[in-house]
């Protein structure tokens, strides 16, 4: 069983969104997977609780209650969306439960301001130290062709974690997201542009760069 977690402990950096959207990949890629949701707000159950019974079924773990107690035997992915302020002991105990970390930023000085300082953090927790979890940092909801996407692209560059990819702002992850489904189970000819932005991190994701 393989555990991916989205983590960032700056809020409204859309780890549910990458969280959803991963899960929802693995699923059509034939997966059995897990989402399991540590924020009591349950953005990610919540878009669980829309997905359409003609799509790839997806289990649902309410892990800001029992943690993953409730996790499938026969998951073979399980992707976790955590919390945000997520600090100390906490960030020590959701380590635990990754193999794979994700972390996405947001193109606003104030949330690289902060992620500079969680990375910090990050790297120092026993578990990260021993290479016994991999982290990969993403762009997300980028606008080409501005300043702020310009330094940002610059920091995660120079950062020291992998930079694995840019994901553009567009109204099609609000439109996958209202429905249960993830971009790449829209029409291609709606959502050609976002799947190339993906290539990348699903990549990475399958690549044993990502795996300790």
């Amino acid at each position: 069983m393989r555990h991916i977690m989205v983590l960032n402990a700056k809020g409204g950096c859309g780890k549910s969104t990458l969280a959803t959207n991963i899960a929802a990949y693995f699923a059509n890629e034939g997966a059995n997977v897990a989402l399991a949701d540590y924020d009591p707000q349950r953005s990610s159950l919540d878009w669980l609780e829309r997905r359409p019974d003609n799509r790839p079924s997806i289990a649902g773990v309410a892990a800001f209650e029992d943690g993953l107690r409730h996790v499938p035997r026969t998951a073979d992915i399980v992707v976790s969306d955590a919390p945000a302020r997520s600090h100390g002991k906490e960030l020590t105990d959701l380590v635990r439960h990754a193999e794979t970390i994700v972390v996405p930023v947001l193109p606003s000085t104030i949330d690289m301001q902060a992620t500079t300082v969680f990375l910090q953090e990050l790297q120092k927790v026993g578990k990260v130290q021993r290479k016994q979890a991999k982290i990969g940092a993403v762009a997300n909801r980028v606008r080409d062709n501005t300043l702020i996407w310009d330094e940002l692209d610059e920091y995660l560059t120079k950062a020291r974690v992998p930079y694995i990819a840019s994901l553009r702002e567009a109204m099609n992850y609000v439109r996958a997201y209202t429905r249960g489904l993830g971009v790449h189970e829209l029409p291609e000819y709606l959502a050609w542009p976002d799947w190339d932005d993906w290539d990348p991190l699903a990549s990475w994701l399958k690549s044993k760069r990502s795996q300790p």
